[in-house]
């Protein structure tokens, strides 16, 4: 089992920047995968980005490269930078881990809105 709690989340102004935090706890040295989605209500659930723990490669979702960066503490921490901050990315945001068993984990999930 793997436990997710994130933080971070709030209202910002369009162009402002935000930092979301995830702690993960429980079986970590199962985690090969960290990553980033987010909802809003009436539509699925989307990758905003992630890591591979092993290559430290990173993955974007197109509307979001170039202004969120994903990083991370070992598998214990995962943040998520985000930079110009547009409305359009308003939506509750989820840290994900999936482990080697193909099992994915999520945490409760943070609202962001960007609204002027």
């Amino acid at each position: 089992q793997v436990q997710l709690v994130e933080t971070g989340g709030g209202l910002v102004q369009p162009g402002g920047s935000l930092r979301l935090s995830c702690e993960a706890s429980g079986r970590l040295f199962t985690v090969y995968n960290m990553g980033w989605y987010r909802q809003v209500p009436g539509k699925e659930r989307e990758l905003v980005a992630r890591m591979d723990i092993g290559s430290n490669r990173a993955d974007y979702a197109d509307s979001v490269k170039g202004r969120f960066t994903i990083s991370r503490d070992s598998t214990k921490m995962v943040w998520l930078q985000m930079t110009s901050l547009k409305p359009e990315d308003t939506a509750v945001y989820f840290c994900n881990v999936v482990t080697y068993g193909a099992t994915n984990y999520w945490g409760q999930g943070t609202q962001v809105t960007v609204s002027s």
